[in-house]
């Protein structure tokens, strides 16, 4: 296997050489790995590679939705590296894709190194340079893609969709939120200012320049159709805890939606971008919610006490709110 990623390294970069450096991280669940390779004859010096190994996993009967989940998820990102990551600017940068193959039940992704492209930092908290980095590349991937029809990708994106997680609504043990779930996701589908979400919009996945003002994406295992606020919410609970996000909530959608109209504006979108920010904006309880009804299911301890709080009072909000209509 690796004469195979060897070879497709050279094919996409031209160059001469390819050895292994670093093991970036291994794949959630065991299921391979990101590894830098260094170059030698070609204009980079360095490329990521993604190695996903799918044969090993699946096996019994309880993995079985979630394999098929993870695969068609590595299938989602090829699509989304070949076809569609071009289109990101440099106002929502991504790894530029290289090349990809399939071995057997191997995929192999090569990507751009970000590190030499000038995003070498990783956070494990955000201060508020990179909060409104990140709420700005969620602006501008969300005005870039808005209109356009999923194709090759989720038809609903996020890891957390009511459809893609029926274990965990069946393990839900709160009656209304679960009669509710229904609802919510249909709620969000049937706003009519859809585009894609990258669907695990959190901190980590986000690389930083050194000086933390600029930012690019990566993993796109869950990219799909959908209404923006769901990376916004999401993004926000992935860096604040929960007294921050109530006390912050309506700077930060500020932040986002005036970001995101510049970017409309800036694309040319045909769109009312004032209409889009009012549709948004009150679908943000539900787009929380949604993710609060999967975490329910998947680890009901999932939130320390304040993050737990805030949780509630918008679900709260969003089930007295269904209820009337």
């Amino acid at each position: 296997m690796q004469n195979n990623i060897r070879n497709l390294i050279l094919r996409a970069t031209g160059a001469e050489t390819a050895r292994p450096l670093a093991r970036i991280q291994g794949l959630w669940s065991g299921y391979g790995d990101i590894v830098r390779y260094g170059l030698t004859g070609s204009d980079r010096l360095s490329v990521v590679v993604k190695h996903v190994k799918l044969s090993n996993h699946g096996r019994h009967a309880a993995d079985k939705v979630s394999h098929r989940r993870k695969v068609r998820s590595y299938q989602v990102e090829t699509a989304w590296y070949l076809d569609w990551s071009r289109f990101c600017a440099a106002d929502c940068r991504v790894p530029a894709c290289l090349g990809a193959d399939t071995f057997g039940d191997e995929v192999v992704i090569v990507l751009e190194d970000l590190d030499a492209a000038g995003f070498p930092r990783r956070c494990s908290a955000a201060g508020a340079e990179q909060i409104r980095a990140c709420l700005n590349w969620l602006a501008n991937f969300h005005a870039t893609f808005i209109g356009e029809q999923a194709k090759g990708l989720w038809p609903t994106g996020t890891y957390w969709h009511l459809q893609t997680r029926p274990d965990e609504l069946l393990a839900l043990k709160d009656s209304a939120l679960k009669s509710a779930a229904p609802a919510i996701d249909r709620k969000l589908r049937d706003s009519p200012y859809q585009t894609f979400v990258h669907g695990d919009a959190k901190l980590a996945n986000f690389c930083f320049s050194q000086d933390g003002r600029a930012v690019a994406a990566v993993d796109f295992q869950y990219v799909g159709g959908g209404c923006g606020i769901k990376d916004v919410a999401y993004f926000i609970d992935s860096c604040l805890d929960g007294d921050e996000c109530r006390r912050r909530e309506s700077e930060l959608l500020d932040l986002y939606f005036q970001a995101l109209r510049q970017a409309l504006c800036a694309k040319q979108k045909a769109v009312d971008a004032d209409a889009v920010a009012q549709d948004w904006r009150a679908l943000y309880p539900f787009a929380w919610t949604d993710f609060h009804r999967f975490l329910k299911g998947w680890s009901p301890g999932h939130w320390p006490g304040d993050s737990y709080s805030y949780s509630e009072y918008l679900a709260g909000q969003v089930l007295a709110q269904l209820r009337k209509n």
